[in-house]
């Protein structure tokens, strides 16, 4: 009989390396919370980003890292002391992981204008395929304002998440998509989640979209200098460069034909405040 993980890969209709791949990184996320889970660290913590996005919620596009946020300061948290129960989960489920933690480079906090100095990364790997990674990180002294609720999963097992809601998941992803410095690498990603929170018509809570960008960026915005911000971005960046970034992700190409700077441009003046 296969085992846990490869059970897992089986729900999936799998027909090329790069499906293969990025399912792959979607159960190891998976396996990983179902270790964080058993290691009690979703009483402190709560899961946000891209990847809560597109497991909890079924945004149609695969993501790779894992961001995590304390639910309060704690600069003395230690994440590794969870990493015991990470691995024990993914040997229970039939592979074996290393992690290491992700030295960053100096120029880092510049690079994300979000993540800050103390914020450790790890990566999460196979012993026997390095190459294959996921990359997880929690921020400690996180700015606050935001509302958590608890994420069913079925696989490996029934068990919670902690999560940020829909509105404060989408404040995340504003506040990356205005101040992520992309330099010559845009991250098409964070334009793919900025749609579907406009297809599905979901508020943003602008109150922790303005805690963010205070304590990241020492700005006090408000909703007139967001949408000029947001609007400024999305029709100054190359949009091919966007298309290229997400492209690996989706699931069905053909949602990225109506792209264009005025398609964005349109989606922001749909942009719903809480």
């Amino acid at each position: 009989m296969n085992n846990i993980f490869e059970q897992m890969l089986a729900r999936y209709d799998i027909k090329t390396n790069e499906q293969k791949r990025n399912v792959t990184h979607e159960v190891m996320q998976e396996i990983t919370l179902a270790g964080l889970y058993r290691g009690g660290f979703f009483d402190k913590a709560a899961f946000y980003g891209g990847t809560c996005l597109r497991i909890f919620h079924g945004l149609p596009r695969f993501s790779e890292d894992m961001d995590f946020s304390l639910i309060e300061k704690d600069e003395k948290f230690d994440l590794e002391s969870y990493f015991p129960s990470i691995i024990e989960e993914f040997k229970a489920a039939g592979r074996d992981v290393v992690i290491t933690r992700k030295e960053k480079k100096k120029e880092t906090k510049v690079e994300s204008a979000f993540l800050k100095d103390d914020t450790a990364m790890y990566d999460v790997k196979f012993k026997t395929d390095k190459d294959i990674k996921i990359k997880i990180e929690v921020d400690i002294d996180p700015p606050l304002g935001f509302i958590t609720e608890q994420k069913l999963s079925l696989m490996p097992f029934s068990f919670m998440t902690r999560c940020f809601t829909l509105p404060d998941l989408y404040a995340g992803k504003m506040h990356a998509l205005l101040f992520r410095n992309w330099k010559t690498r845009v991250k098409g990603r964070d334009w793919y989640d900025f749609e579907w929170y406009v297809r599905h018509n979901i508020p943003l809570d602008f109150i922790h979209f303005q805690e963010r960008s205070k304590e990241f960026n020492s700005m006090d915005i408000d909703k007139e200098m967001f949408t000029s911000m947001l609007k400024d971005r999305l029709v100054s960046t190359e949009i091919n460069m966007v298309k290229r970034d997400v492209l690996p992700f989706v699931q069905n190409p053909k949602e990225l034909e109506i792209w264009s700077n005025d398609y964005f441009l349109q989606l922001a003046n749909r942009v719903n405040f809480l």
